[in-house]
């Protein structure tokens, strides 16, 4: 069968070569003695893959690209490893700035409040009185206490110091007294709109704070510099290489942002595709201006041949699982098995307004993506997209659905009429929240509604195509966690259990695969170009230690990419065994 394949794949190199400068060419490297996961509709296996002009320009047996050889031909022998289009991650926050100049809370070892306050501790000796302590990653669900970090935690190592620590989620942050007292959040301080004040039984503020609360303290914290926003850049730019990784959905950027990654092209620094999504309104009277910005850089100006894109608009409709703030129609559960009663979260925005805002944008031509966690804003989404393509019937635009958690039977079935109808209506989803906050998510979802998170096998069977994302710095971004998160569906701790949300809505890993490389080409609009290992594609490819088919689940989060090319340059690693 692949002797065919491959002379097959021989003669298509050379009629296409032929169509470039009128001669055949050889190309100028080949890629032998692997298994090349191609991702195509079949999902064929080959050999061997052909390279020329930074494009693929064959695929097939070892023996058939060989021959196509010339003798400047650069000849790399895989010795049975694994290629894959390079993994592209569809929903992350594309900085490592907080990494590099804040605390950092949210590896693995910190597993207590008092190693947080170690790390705090030792940051204030670097400090003088009166400076900020900016911290990430703090995470209630990996802690021993199993409670959250609190102002009074702070307070006793940086009483001459405000203190202001994100949570993973994004969704809520934590700030101690001095902070506070600098935000002048007091007991009778209400609840801003769309956000919480956390208070203890006797009505006093505990420090943490949730949704657009976090702003009354994160606005006084002095921004990172513009060189280190571009160190951040510059840094996960790397990472994502050095993990087989070539693409990235941006979402919610604004103008000092977009200047960065231009300036990164310009520089021949951005070695990963990024498709950014313009941060939408919050409020009606802020439509326009978002709609002239996303009008100014319409999508069809790609930069460079698709590595920096001006995508459209990211929208929020609730909060967070972790935060509990979603906006459910149940009252969300706590420790798995109590009840939060009262609390179903709430909608970010005045749902009307987001439906006007989002119809607008979609009459207007604008790819939307919306942030939907909580079963009753996920409805909310799906609907409005649903109108708003009934008016106006508009195919290709591919709104998508940001985390999609806990979806309803009913929000399934109308993500799948919208992808066959319109091509809109894709789940832009984060396997990694069942392992990195899946101990949190799992006491607060409770037992029944544990077992609908992350539906993957429900969506393959009514149809439905998804993306995965990592939701970095929410979860660790490397895909090779996603894909084995989409498999095993395991907590990073098991407080609950170790599969709390069961292994019925599990997918195989080449389904796995799939939505971190041809459908998020799709979600990114570059499944013409990027997503499979096919000629005339752009030769975005990761090689790694091992056949990701071919290792037990529980391997799959240990795969080691070995070499990374984007439109056919190496970005990472040192050729295997050349010729």
């Amino acid at each position: 069968m692949w002797v065919r394949a491959g002379l097959a794949f021989a003669l298509g190199v050379l009629a296409w070569s032929t169509r470039i400068d009128g001669q055949p060419r050889a190309p100028d490297l080949i890629l032998i003695n692997g298994a090349v996961l191609t991702v195509d509709r079949t999902d064929s296996v080959a050999q061997a893959v052909a390279i020329r002009d930074g494009k693929i320009a064959a695929v097939g047996t070892t023996s058939a690209i060989k021959a196509l050889a010339g003798g400047a031909t650069e000849v790399i022998d895989l010795r049975g490893r694994a290629v894959t289009p390079g993994l592209i991650d569809t929903h992350v926050h594309f900085s490592a700035a907080d990494a590099l100049f804040t605390v950092d809370l949210g590896d693995a070892a910190v597993k207590s409040i008092a190693d947080v306050k170690q790390r705090i501790a030792a940051q204030v000796k670097r400090l003088k009185p009166g400076e900020w302590v900016r911290g990430r990653g703090w995470d209630e669900g990996k802690y021993v206490e199993r409670r959250y970090i609190t102002a009074a935690d702070l307070d006793e190592v940086a009483p001459n110091n405000p203190v202001w620590l994100t949570h993973t989620t994004g969704h809520y942050g934590v700030g101690n007294s001095y902070a506070l007292k600098m935000a002048e959040v007091r007991p009778t301080t209400p609840d801003p709109p769309a956000g919480t004040i956390d208070k203890d039984a006797k009505g006093q503020p505990t420090g943490v704070m949730k949704e657009s609360a976090m702003g009354l303290v994160s606005r006084l914290v002095p921004p990172l510099t513009r060189e280190q926003q571009k160190q951040g850049l510059v840094q996960i730019i790397r990472d994502f290489n050095r993990e087989g990784m070539t693409g990235a959905k941006d979402p919610g950027i604004g103008a000092a942002k977009w200047e960065l990654y231009q300036e990164l092209l310009a520089e021949n620094q951005l070695s990963v595709r990024v498709f950014a999504l313009w941060s939408g309104a919050r409020r009606l009277e802020d439509r326009a201006a978002v709609l002239a910005r996303v009008q100014a850089n319409p999508r069809q100006q790609g930069l460079a041949g698709g590595m920096l894109i001006s995508g459209g608009v990211k929208m929020f409709m609730d909060g967070s699982g972790g935060a509990r703030t979603a906006w459910m129609y149940d009252d969300w559960n706590k420790n798995l098995t109590e009840m939060d009663t009262g609390n179903r979260g709430y909608p970010s925005i005045e749902p009307q307004a987001y439906r006007q805002i989002v119809t607008e944008l979609h009459d207007a031509g604008v790819h939307v993506s919306t942030h939907a966690i909580g079963d009753r804003a996920i409805d909310w989404v799906m609907d409005t997209y649903d109108r708003a393509l009934q008016a106006r019937p508009t195919r290709g635009l591919r709104h998508g659905i940001i985390h999609a958690n806990t979806p309803t039977d009913r929000a399934i079935d109308t993500m799948a009429r919208l992808q066959r109808d319109f091509d809109a209506g894709y789940p832009e989803s984060s396997a990694g929240f069942m392992w990195w906050i899946g101990d949190n998510y799992a006491g607060n979802l409770g037992r029944m509604r544990n077992l609908r998170l992350k539906p993957f096998q429900t969506y393959v069977r009514k149809g439905v195509r998804w993306s995965g994302g990592s939701d970095y710095a929410v979860t660790p971004y490397p895909a090779r966690y996603g894909l084995w998160a989409s498999v095993a569906r395991e907590t990073l701790n098991a407080t609950h259990g170790a599969t709390p949300f069961g292994t019925a809505e599990s997918v195989d890993v080449r389904t796995a695969l799939r939505s971190y490389t041809a459908w998020a080409a799709r979600q990114i609009f570059l499944e013409d170009r990027i997503g499979t290992i096919e000629v005339g594609k752009d030769a975005d490819l990761a090689v790694w230690d091992r056949n990701p088919y071919e290792i037990p689940a529980a391997a799959l989060k240990d795969l080691q990419c070995e070499l990374t090319f984007a439109r056919g340059r190496v970005v990472f690693g040192q050729p295997l065994s050349k010729r």
